[in-house]
């Protein structure tokens, strides 16, 4: 376990020098930009549509920052060749891959909080509204993000970052898209066996309800500790029968 959070370490530091939290200013600045553009539906509907247009951006920038992160990290250091330095302190290929993974999910973390910070702060502001809520789609978020960069880490571990990119892309439309391509009725969810994510889309509760409870909140955690595990297994297997 030391030697998996030792790479985690070197993951989030290596994210540091990247600046990956630039990314978070940019999609903070687009909502503030964006939020006299929203129309007015009324007292209670525009705090909604916020709340809506928000939980997209923090969606689509925690996307960017995953996908950046995880299709990189690994062929960037069988190319660099430093990869073997970590190898050859007595560090499996598995506990690279998990601690790889770690570090990355970690810092997503720090990125999709500090975006639902910022945007319950500018509906405080804006709208005299304390949006709590916002913290429950970050989480879902959260997790969700995490499934697709352990898909991402798996496909990296063989592949290039561009073939990575597309194939978690590809994950990701499959898994929010699986009932409309199986053409399953209204409310049937897909089989087992499918990548589902749409347990993560939180944006009718949140934006328009109440929230969710806290027996949703362990099954997001559950699908997704399931999923994240299939993957880092399969890339692990994979990252061991890799000819380096």
């Amino acid at each position: 376990m030391n030697k998996i959070l030792a790479i985690a370490q070197a993951v989030v530091a290596d994210a540091v020098r990247r600046k990956v939290v630039w990314v978070v200013a940019v999609f903070c600045a687009l909502l503030a930009i964006a939020i006299p553009a929203l129309p007015s539906y009324g007292v209670g509907v525009v705090s909604a549509v916020f709340r809506e247009v928000s939980i997209a951006l923090m969606y689509s920038a925690a996307l960017v920052v995953a996908l950046a992160l995880s299709t990189t990290r690994i062929p960037v250091e069988v190319e660099k060749r430093t990869l073997f330095n970590v190898i050859a302190r007595d560090v499996r290929r598995w506990q690279y891959v998990a601690g790889t993974w770690l570090g990355m999910f970690a810092v997503l973390g720090v990125v999709i909080a500090a975006f639902a910070t910022a945007t319950i702060g500018i509906g405080l502001l804006e709208y005299g509204q304390f949006m709590p809520r916002l913290l429950e789609a970050a989480f879902a978020v959260w997790l969700e993000m995490g499934v697709i960069m352990a898909v991402a880490v798996m496909l990296s571990s063989q592949f290039g970052a561009v073939t990575s990119v597309v194939g978690a892309l590809a994950f990701t439309f499959i898994g929010h898209a699986s009932v409309g391509l199986l053409r399953l009725p209204e409310g049937q969810r897909a089989p087992w066996w499918m990548p589902g994510l749409d347990i993560f889309n939180v944006i009718n509760p949140v934006a328009h309800g109440s929230g969710y409870n806290l027996i949703y909140a362990l099954s997001m955690v559950l699908a997704a500790a399931a999923w994240v595990a299939f993957f880092l297994i399969c890339g692990s297997f994979m990252f061991e029968a890799r000819d380096l």
